[in-house]
C-alpha cells in the first residue's frame, strides 16, 4: 500500500511546477485533484456540478475555483474550493505538488493542486455547488473502456481535440462524462504517475512529459495573448 503511495509521490514531485507560473497577467483559479488508494489502486475523487450554478451546470469537474485575495498561492484556493465544496478539511490533504496550469474558457490559468486524501473521507456537498461525488480509478484515464475525441475552440480560438471519457459508475448506477479541462488534468496525471503510454493519442512527447506540458501550456499562453492585443 505504501509502495504504491510512495511511488506516486515520488513521480508527481519530479513534475512540480511551484509558482512558476503564478505571475501570468491572467486572473487565477485552481483545483484539487484528490488522490485515494482504494483495494490497492489509486483513484481520483471529482464533482458534479450543481445543475443551478450559471455556468457549466451538471457538468464533472474537480473540486475547485477562482482564486481570492485571502490566499495565500493555489494550493490555500485549492483547498478552501474542496472544503466549501464537498466537506473537505485542508489538515486531511497530505499536498504533493502543482502540475502545469491550463487556461479555462473564462480565461483563467487553472492550476491542478495533486494531494492524497483518506479512503475513508465522507464527502458532505454543498448542495448550491455540487450534486454528486464520485471516484474513478486513476489507470480508466490512460486505459478507458469509453473513450473519443471532441473538437473544441479553445480561448485562443483555434479548434483543438479534448478527451471525452464515459465512466461508468456501479455504486450510483449511472454514466459520468469526464471531459474538457477536466480529463486533460485527469490524463496528464495518469501519464505523470504511471509513465505508460495510453491507448489513446496524446499531445505531449512521451519521452519530455514535463516540458512538453509547459510549452503546449505557453505556446496556448502566447496565442492567447496575441488574440486579446488584436482585439483592443
Amino acid at each position: 500500500r505504501q509502495d504504491v503511495k510512495e511511488r506516486a509521490r515520488l513521480r508527481l514531485r519530479a513534475f512540480d511546477v511551484g509558482d512558476r507560473f503564478s505571475r501570468l497577467p491572467l486572473p487565477r483559479a485552481a483545483v484539487l485533484l484528490p488522490l485515494l488508494l482504494r483495494d490497492g489502486r489509486l483513484h481520483l475523487l471529482l464533482t458534479v456540478r450543481s445543475m443551478q450554478l450559471r455556468r457549466s451546470p451538471g457538468e464533472v469537474c474537480f473540486p475547485g475555483g477562482k482564486s481570492e485575495a485571502t490566499d495565500k498561492d493555489e494550493i490555500d484556493t485549492a483547498l478552501r474550493e474542496a472544503k466549501e465544496e464537498v466537506g473537505l478539511q485542508p489538515e486531511k490533504v497530505e499536498v504533493i505538488c502543482r502540475l502545469t496550469p491550463g487556461i479555462d474558457k473564462m480565461n483563467h490559468v487553472v492550476t491542478p493542486v495533486v494531494g492524497f486524501i483518506e479512503d475513508t473521507f465522507q464527502a458532505t456537498p454543498n448542495p448550491d455547488e455540487v450534486s454528486d461525488v464520485f471516484v474513478v480509478p486513476l489507470e480508466y484515464f490512460i486505459k478507458p473502456l469509453h473513450y473519443k475525441v471532441l473538437p473544441y475552440r479553445n480561448s485562443a480560438g483555434y479548434v483543438t481535440r479534448v478527451h471525452c471519457f464515459n465512466y461508468n459508475d456501479h455504486d450510483h448506477k449511472t454514466s459520468f462524462k469526464i471531459w474538457g479541462l477536466t480529463a486533460h488534468f485527469a490524463v496528464f496525471l495518469a501519464l505523470v504517475i504511471f509513465g505508460e503510454k495510453p491507448t489513446f493519442e496524446v499531445d505531449y512527447d512521451l519521452d519530455n512529459l514535463l516540458s512538453s506540458s509547459e510549452k503546449n501550456f505557453m505556446n496556448l499562453y502566447a496565442s492567447l495573448h496575441e488574440r486579446r492585443k488584436s482585439n483592443l
